[in-house]
C-alpha cells in the first residue's frame, strides 16, 4: 500500500510481437521523462502482450496476467501506446486493456481518476489520428482522464534507435510531453492525498 513516502508508480502498456518496434521505443521514451519527474515506471512491452491469453472472464489468471492486474492496482497513472492497425489499436494492446476488467469490483474500478496518457504509431498520418481517438475513448470507458497531449507518430518519418533516441525533434518532444503530464498529474494527487 502506497504511503507518503512511496513515489507513485505510472504503468506503461504497449509494444507489438516485434522485439524493439517503434511502438515500444516511443512508449520508453515517454516512461523514461515520467521518471525524470520522480515517479517509479513499470513496462509491460510487447514480449510481455504477447504471452498473455486471450482474455476470458472468470478464467483463472495466469502469472503474466495476474502481474498487470496488480500492477494496475497500484498505479497512478498509466501510459498506453499501441500501433494503428486497420486504422485502431492492435489486438494485443485491447487484449492486454481488457484484463482491466479485472478491477470492475474493487474499490478504484478500472482507471477511475487516472491520469492516462496515449500514443499512436504508425507508418504514415492515417491511421494516428484515428487510434489515439479509438485509445481515448476506450480511456474514458475505464473512467481515466486521457491527458491533454496524445502523441501520434509517423514511424516512416521517425526512426527509433537501440539507445531510445529519435530522429524527429518533435516526435521526441510530443513523447515526453505524455509523460511528463501523467507523471505531474500522478503527482499532485499523491500530494493532495497525504496533505489530506
Amino acid at each position: 500500500m502506497a504511503d507518503a513516502h512511496s513515489r507513485p508508480l505510472i504503468v506503461g502498456i504497449g509494444g507489438t510481437t516485434v522485439a524493439g518496434s517503434s511502438t515500444e521505443r516511443a512508449l520508453d521514451i515517454s516512461l523514461r521523462a515520467a521518471a525524470a519527474e520522480g515517479v517509479e515506471t513499470l513496462a509491460f512491452g510487447g514480449e510481455a502482450l504477447a504471452a498473455l491469453p486471450l482474455y476470458t472472464p472468470g478464467a483463472e489468471r495466469t502469472p503474466g496476467e495476474a502481474a498487470l492486474v496488480e500492477a494496475i492496482r497500484a498505479a497512478s497513472g498509466v501510459i498506453i501506446a499501441s500501433p494503428g492497425y486497420h486504422g485502431s489499436i492492435s489486438g494485443l494492446v485491447k487484449n492486454a486493456l481488457d484484463l482491466i476488467e479485472e478491477t470492475a469490483r474493487d474499490e478504484r474500478v478500472y482507471l477511475t481518476d487516472l491520469p492516462v496518457g496515449v500514443i499512436a504509431t504508425a507508418y504514415g498520418w492515417q491511421a494516428t489520428g484515428s487510434t489515439i481517438a479509438a485509445l481515448r475513448s476506450i480511456v474514458h470507458a475505464l473512467r481515466g482522464w486521457p491527458t491533454p497531449l496524445g502523441a501520434a507518430i509517423n514511424s516512416a518519418q521517425c526512426k527509433f534507435d537501440v539507445e531510445g533516441g529519435c530522429t524527429d525533434a518533435a516526435a521526441l518532444g510530443q513523447l515526453e510531453t505524455v509523460g511528463r503530464q501523467v507523471a505531474r498529474a500522478a503527482l499532485r494527487d499523491h500530494q493532495i492525498r497525504w496533505a489530506a
